[in-house]
């Protein structure tokens, strides 16, 4: 599992005093509006946050040392980085990175159907993106009645499809 994980990109500057604008990649922009510290473009490089807020879809923060719209404007298309015990993580939850690259099992035949390559949020549940070995994708609900087993440590999904969902 990664140490660092990427919880966001920043998009471009805000105002004049070196804000950032950034597009959040967590569940909650607050989160990444609430931190101390940020890494900037790689997980070696620590930012300590100044201020956060979260301005609509969006999270505007205010970094150490970057105290200008030129400064700001040179970390356009860096990705934040926050270092995975920040995270706030119930029992029973997993980070989208940790399952990216799970294999995907039957749960009924044991058949190996592929790996899962991609996870996309809808307003009801995700949808979690499976890579088939002849390279063709399927996509599945993340709903208790489809996937009833997640085992990040030891690297597999259990799902049973729906009627007609691979065919």
């Amino acid at each position: 599992m990664k140490e660092y994980i990427e919880t966001g990109k920043i998009v471009s500057t805000h105002g004049v005093h070196g804000e950032v604008k950034a597009q959040p990649w967590c569940d909650e922009a607050e989160f990444l509006a609430g931190l101390c510290e940020v890494r900037v473009g790689r997980p070696e490089n620590p930012v300590a946050l100044e201020r956060g807020r979260v301005q609509k879809n969006m999270v505007i923060l205010k970094l150490a040392g970057v105290d200008t719209v030129e400064a700001a404007a040179a970390l356009r298309g860096k990705i934040l980085y926050v270092h995975r015990d920040e995270i706030p993580i119930s029992p029973g939850e997993y980070l989208i990175q940790d399952l990216l690259g799970l294999r995907v099992y039957d749960i009924d035949t044991g058949a190996l159907y592929g790996v899962l390559c991609d996870v996309s949020k809808t307003g009801a549940n995700d949808v979690w993106h499976i890579r088939f070995s002849d390279g063709s994708e399927r996509l599945i609900p993340k709903i208790p009645q489809v996937v009833l087993g997640v085992d990040v440590a030891g690297g597999r999904v259990d799902i049973r499809p729906l009627r007609g969902l691979f065919e």
